[in-house]
Formats: C-alpha cells, sequence, structure tokens
C-alpha cells in the first residue's frame, strides 16, 4: 500500500501577529512545519510527504531547510487561491507520480495542517488503516466545552454537545475517491477535505483523535505548542 501525505502550509499567520506566516514560526530551534514533517517522517519513513506552499514562500522555506539541514525527503507545489486549490495541486502531482490507475487503487493519501505537528503516531495509523477499510477516515474528539446555537435575532440557545465532535487532520482517502471527489466544482461549502468527498456521497469514518493536536493558529497555540516540545524532549 502506497503513503502519500499532502502537508498544505498556506497560512499567512494573520491571527498570529507579525509577519512571519505562522507555519515558519520557530519553536526549539525549527519552524512549526520542519516540526510537521519530522511526526510523519518518524512514523513512516516509506510515507511521500508532499508540501504545498505559496510560490513566494518557498525560497524562504529551502534555505530554511540548507540552514537547518532538514534531510526529511519532500517534493514541494505551489499553492492555489483556497485549500481546495491547494490540495487539488498536490493530488495531480500525486497522480503524475502514480502513472497508472492500478497503483492508484492500491495508494492511500491523507490531507494535514502544516501547523498541526504533535498528531500521534496511533492515530496516523488508525486514520490510514481505517481508510484502507471504508475509503475515507478522519480523526475527531468529543466536545468538553458547552455549545450554544447562536440566531440571527441575537437569541441563542443550548444545544446536546454530546451528538457533536471536533474535526482534526490528517484526514486519509483511498486516491481514486480522493481525486474523484476534488473533480467537483469548488463551493464555498467546502470546509475541509472530508466535506468535499461527503458531498460526493461517500461516508465519512471516524477514528479517535488525541488532544495535543493542536492547529497552531493564536498566540496561546503557541506557547502550548512549546510547553508541549519542552515535554517531549524530556522524555
Amino acid at each position: 500500500m502506497n503513503k502519500y501525505v499532502i502537508i498544505v502550509a498556506g497560512g499567512k499567520g494573520l491571527r498570529m501577529g507579525g509577519s512571519l506566516p505562522k507555519q515558519f514560526i520557530p519553536i526549539e530551534g525549527k519552524p512549526i512545519l520542519m516540526h510537521t514533517l519530522e511526526t510523519f517522517h518518524r512514523w513512516d519513513k516509506e510515507a511521500k510527504l508532499i508540501l504545498v506552499l505559496p510560490a513566494d514562500h518557498q525560497p524562504y522555506w529551502q534555505m530554511l531547510c540548507r540552514e537547518l539541514n532538514c534531510r526529511i525527503p519532500h517534493n514541494i507545489i505551489s499553492g492555489g487561491e483556497t485549500r481546495y486549490h491547494s490540495v487539488k495541486n498536490g493530488l495531480q502531482l500525486i497522480q503524475e507520480q502514480l502513472k497508472d490507475t492500478d497503483a492508484e487503487t492500491d495508494t492511500l493519501i491523507g490531507v494535514h495542517d502544516g501547523v498541526r505537528p504533535f498528531v500521534a503516531p496511533s492515530v496516523l495509523t488508525a486514520c490510514f488503516q481505517e481508510a484502507q477499510k471504508t475509503g475515507a477516515a478522519i480523526p475527531t474528539l468529543p466536545m468538553i466545552e458547552s455549545l450554544r446555537e447562536r440566531f440571527d435575532d441575537g437569541s441563542s440557545r443550548p444545544v446536546d454537545r454530546s451528538r457533536y465532535v471536533t474535526v482534526q487532520t490528517p484526514q486519509v482517502f483511498q486516491a481514486t475517491l480522493l481525486r474523484h471527489a476534488y473533480e467537483q466544482p469548488y463551493t464555498s461549502l467546502f470546509t475541509d477535505d472530508a466535506s468535499v468527498v461527503e458531498k460526493m456521497g461517500h461516508s465519512i469514518s471516524m477514528v479517535e483523535g488525541n488532544r495535543e493536536n493542536i492547529k497552531i493558529t493564536t498566540p496561546i497555540d503557541l506557547e502550548i505548542a512549546k510547553a508541549l516540545l519542552q515535554e517531549r524532549s524530556l522524555l
């Protein structure tokens, strides 16, 4: 079974403040994005990594790789107008590498946020194993906060949080399924890869994620990430 991972890193870091895109912010001497690559490489050195970056970010990333001696094999491809278009660019590269439909039917593709460096190896294994069985698998976690639904008139009401989960990445799919899903016309309702596949009528399986698998988008996320890395270095 071939394994590919499309790592999408197109963020501008606006919620983080400052001018440095969030994926390049250093923690423990390395940019967040490099920690993410290392997480997947430690999990499975045979998994093929495709990094989707805006074209104007690529020289900076290549400079970082030289300076920090990053030797993790990965391909780089330019991002698109939206996350949907960025993933589609990554899928096109995979299709070119596979070359024939027989190879595609024996391939799983994960799509992951570049600023999620703390996904657990057990979650990665579970996502790929479930996708191999059902075609589509995503990591989720039960809600722990109370939830309210807001209305246009300013009122709100409580909802049953046991009916809701939060969604993480990587979202993993059988390659042919994901390629066909991304042949659909783009709509703003495509908030993640699972929503694209589900629009085509395929159901999505869920596996249990891990709480540490945060998406680093705000300053408080960055402080949590620093603490998690320091804890990892002590193990």
